[in-house]
């Protein structure tokens, strides 16, 4: 066999070494295959596995683990030829390994932070509780980001650039990169603020006295928010507003306020202080008021046309349409205590008085 190879100038085939080089490509591909069957077997676990951080490793290593197998193996390969082949292609293997493994790692590490998330959010919503999706996406890029800039980092040094020479350029360039890009830096440290101080999340409503902003918040991203105005247009805010503007988010109120005024007529004046108190009582005994909060009812002011009383209280509920209902049937059962004590709500009138005067005798 070794004369017939050398005969065709083949030579290299009947040594020694390719045969090694071909049992770690064999080796290999038989560890991938184990890997992805294992891999597959561990995966098809029900959805609600109790161990859910070994479900979401996983599924984190199903595609970096065979990929770091195949970069290892064939690195491995190439060092058993490269020990016997006077070719300096050879020599770009160890480095090429080194980046392979690095990369396979972090691509571990982002698959692993962004199932873990959605994992976490997914399980709050399932199981009934409250999830700030807002600030678990934040983490998430915020970690994902880390894992990448942390990844290059170690690239570069494995290829022998100076990271610390990088880190002073980087820091020199950053800062005319920083008169030239302000905005979109304002910007970023705006949604950073969002994300930290919390003023708002995705779903609330919120608006602004200071700008014509008010809707519902869609998407926060590192640039800008989308906000849905009410009209269904959308609203494109850069994050950098947000922080020099008074934001309101109704969204996240206690309660809502019934303050109105009522007049009745001058006529029915005697009948002001029953009023007040029946509407007083009928407030309290309201089911839909929350009595334990401030409830005003008291005559408030002599008007032009009318005696007026003042009425301050508190909803239950914060939904919206549900408040009007309430507020409705308020007003409505006022509207029937004054009638029952046969008084009338005013309106503006006018009273003219036209004085008399005695005709004087003529003269005689």
């Amino acid at each position: 066999m070794k004369e017939l190879a050398e005969r065709f100038g083949f030579s290299f085939l009947a040594e020694p070494w390719l045969a090694k080089a071909l049992i770690a490509i064999v080796a290999t591909v038989a560890l991938n295959f184990f890997a992805n069957w294992l891999l597959r077997k561990a995966t098809r676990k029900p959805k609600d596995s109790t161990d859910a951080w070994n479900d979401i490793l996983f599924h984190a290593a199903r595609r970096p683990l065979p990929a770091v197998i195949w970069v290892v193996g064939i690195a491995f390969a190439a060092g058993i030829v490269r020990r016997h082949a006077d070719d300096p292609l050879f020599d770009l293997f160890p480095p090429l390994r080194d980046v392979g493994v690095v990369t396979c790692f972090a691509w571990f590490l982002f698959r692993m932070i962004h199932l873990a998330s959605a994992h976490y959010v997914s399980r709050k919503v399932r199981e009934g509780d409250e999830v700030d999706k807002t600030t678990v996406d934040a983490f998430s890029k915020l970690g994902r980001l880390t894992v990448v800039l942390t990844a290059a980092l170690v690239i570069m040094q494995t290829l022998g650039f100076s990271v610390a020479g990088i880190l002073a350029a980087g820091g020199i360039g950053g800062i005319a990169v920083g008169f030239a890009a302000k905005d979109i830096i304002a910007n970023f440290f705006g949604g950073l603020t969002i994300y930290l101080d919390r003023p708002f999340s995705v779903g609330d409503w919120i608006r602004s006295p200071d700008k014509q902003i008010e809707g519902t918040v869609e998407v926060i991203s590192w640039r800008h928010t989308r906000i849905r105005a009410f009209n269904k247009n959308p609203i494109y805010v850069p994050n950098a507003v947000f922080t020099t503007i008074v934001v309101e988010n109704p969204s996240r109120m206690s309660h809502r306020r019934i303050k109105e005024t009522v007049g009745i007529r001058y006529a029915d004046i005697d009948k002001m202080a029953a009023i007040v108190a029946d509407v007083r009582a009928m407030l309290e005994q309201h089911p839909e008021i929350d009595a334990k909060q401030t409830l005003i009812v008291n005559f408030d002011k002599f008007a032009d046309s009318s005696l007026n009383f003042f009425i301050y209280t508190f909803t239950n509920t914060t939904q919206w349409v549900h408040y009007h209902e309430i507020k409705q049937d308020a007003l409505l059962r006022i509207a029937g205590i004054i009638a029952r004590h046969r008084a009338e709500i005013a309106f503006p009138t006018q009273t003219l008085h036209i004085e008399q005067t005695l005709e004087e005798p003529p003269l005689k």
